[in-house]
């Protein structure tokens, strides 16, 4: 079982969110789906996460998967 994320991409996805829908952020970095899950992590350890908008916006949701403010993007793919 691995426990290394995988970097999907060196740079956040852009997404429109909708008020109230519930987003499944992909946490391995193996989804063809990105940044959203699309089942890859099974047998990996991870999971993805649930991420519920408050509002209609875009929203920067992390590619490098080592942000610290999970799962949106908080710049840490500038240092990798």
């Amino acid at each position: 079982m691995s426990r290394t994320a995988k970097i999907a991409q060196k740079a956040p996805y852009p997404v429109e969110v909708a008020a109230g829908k519930s987003y499944f952020w992909c946490t391995c970095g193996r989804s063809s789906k990105q940044p959203f899950c699309d089942g890859s992590h099974k047998h990996t350890g991870f999971a993805p996460m649930k991420y519920e908008a408050d509002a209609d916006k875009t929203l920067y949701f992390c590619g490098c998967k080592a942000t610290g403010n999970a799962p949106l993007c908080d710049g840490s793919h500038n240092s990798l």
